[in-house]
């Protein structure tokens, strides 16, 4: 990319969940990121509404595009090219998405590639740390959690994922379950802080089972039922039992991401990379528990550690602009048959995921 495009500058529209989002690129330079969120419209359902998404998505690109352009300081032809997530997502989003990557494409005259939102993920760290293939990604959200082997813009081989629930979307019901604000993230490791992690007995699912696969349903259950036990023995919550339920639940959580970490690394060492790294991305990689213990795990490993900022982390349109200028520096654009797709799963080789999390289907 860097000897092809460098100067380049890139449209990106991201709008595959709840979030409609523009940016304009020039090379890695962001040059404007808009994210409009909806959390708002959805807050009342306990969940993302597909129909509400979609119909938000449709009244909102055209003025974050316009708001990106702006904020960029250019005018629309003044991009070279526009670069869309095409899937996998919500397709009522996904397809507002490129039907207005389409539009553009043809009024302005420029080529427009569809991106793999899950490949805007993956390569964040390119975007932000410049870091060479191959690394090895923990990509970690809402709707996804999966280890990969990033060897190219295309080339990704898939360690292990969740069979279940992604971890995002486990915090967030155990936020529902507990009666704290969304999303869920956020709220329990605010609550969590100082309390006993060690107080309720959580489980570690599947790692009794070698591989990296994950599974975090259990969890879940296991906290629903502990507190069902707590309100009929005392009658209701106190904050303590709240905030050590929490806690709990996030130290079982950061234990298998470390263990399935450990593995994975194991796997990807053994290819003897030139310069090994590791990244972590997605919006569960903000939460500090977690990232410190695998930020450890990479020191003892001699492994570099990188986490891109939390804005790149969670769902945006720079992603996908940076991921659409590796794909055009490697000849690869799209036509007007592009297609929304709500499956996409980035190692085609790789046996499909079990499972469709809130936030979009695994894949």
């Amino acid at each position: 990319m860097d000897a092809d495009m460098p100067d380049k500058i890139l449209l990106g529209l991201e709008s595959s969940c709840d979030d409609t989002a523009a940016a304009v690129l020039r090379g890695r330079e962001i040059l404007s990121s808009v994210v409009m969120g909806q959390t708002e419209l959805h807050a009342a359902f306990g969940g993302v509404v597909p129909e509400i998404a979609a119909r938000a998505h449709a009244e909102k690109l055209d003025l974050a595009v316009e708001q990106a352009v702006a904020q960029a300081g250019i005018s629309l032809q003044d991009v070279d090219a526009v670069a869309v997530t095409a899937g996998p997502g919500l397709i009522g989003g996904v397809l507002s998405g490129v039907m207005m990557a389409k539009g553009l494409a043809a009024g302005l005259g420029k080529p427009f590639v569809g991106v793999n939102h899950l490949a805007g993920h993956a390569l964040t760290p390119r975007l932000t740390d410049g870091l060479s293939y191959p690394y090895l990604m923990l990509l970690v959200s809402g709707g996804h959690c999966q280890f990969l082997i990033v060897r190219g813009a295309q080339d990704f081989t898939r360690l292990g994922g969740t069979i279940d629930d992604a971890p995002g979307e486990a915090f967030d019901k155990t936020a529902r379950l507990l009666g704290l604000p969304q999303p869920g993230g956020p709220s329990v490791e605010a609550t969590a802080v100082g309390a006993d992690e060690r107080r309720f007995a959580f489980p570690r699912p599947l790692l009794d089972r070698e591989g990296c696969d994950l599974s975090f349903s259990g969890l879940k259950t296991a906290l629903l039922r502990l507190r069902d036990r707590l309100v009929e023995a005392q009658g209701g919550l106190h904050e303590a039992d709240r905030a050590d339920l929490c806690a709990g639940f996030q130290a079982a959580v950061r234990d298998v991401l470390r263990e399935k970490t450990r593995r994975a690394l194991a796997l990807y060492l053994a290819e003897a990379p030139a310069e090994p790294a590791f990244a972590i991305a997605g919006g569960v990689a903000a939460n500090q528990a977690i990232r410190a213990a695998l930020e450890t795990l990479c020191v003892e490993h001699g492994v570099r550690f990188t986490a891109p900022p939390l804005r790149l982390c969670t769902d945006n349109a720079a992603m996908i602009a940076y991921a659409g200028s590796e794909l055009l520096a490697a000849g690869e654009t799209s036509d007007m048959a592009l297609s929304a797709r709500p499956r996409w799963p980035l190692d085609r080789s790789a046996a499909p995921l079990l499972g469709s999390g809130k936030k979009g289907a695994k894949a």
